[in-house]
C-alpha cells in the first residue's frame, strides 16, 4: 500500500480545483480533450499516481506518455485527435 500522502485537490486544466470526484468515470470510453486533461493534470499534481491512473481508465504507458507529451508542449489543444497529426511533424 502507498503510503504517501496525496492532495485533496489540485488545479486542474482550466486552473480551477479539482478532485479525484472531478475525472471521469473509471468506464469512460469516449475520450475527448477535456478528460485527458482532466487525467493529465490529476496525475501531474499528485492527485493521482500515474500507476493508478493507467489501470483506472485501462492506458497504455505509451498512450499516456503521449498525452502528458502533447498535453505538457501544447495544452489541452495538443490532445484532440484531429490535430494529432500536426502536432506529430
Amino acid at each position: 500500500m502507498d503510503n504517501t500522502a496525496r492532495p485533496l485537490s489540485v488545479p486542474g486544466p482550466d486552473k480551477k480545483p479539482m478532485t479525484l470526484s472531478d475525472l471521469p468515470p473509471a468506464s469512460i470510453s469516449r475520450w475527448v480533450t477535456r478528460r485527458k486533461a482532466q487525467v493529465v493534470a490529476a496525475v501531474a499534481g499528485g492527485l493521482l499516481t500515474r500507476n493508478a491512473a493507467c489501470e483506472r481508465y485501462n492506458l497504455t504507458d505509451e498512450e499516456f506518455d503521449a498525452w502528458e507529451g502533447l498535453y505538457s508542449r501544447h495544452g489541452s489543444k495538443g490532445l484532440r485527435t484531429t490535430q494529432l497529426q500536426q502536432y506529430r511533424k
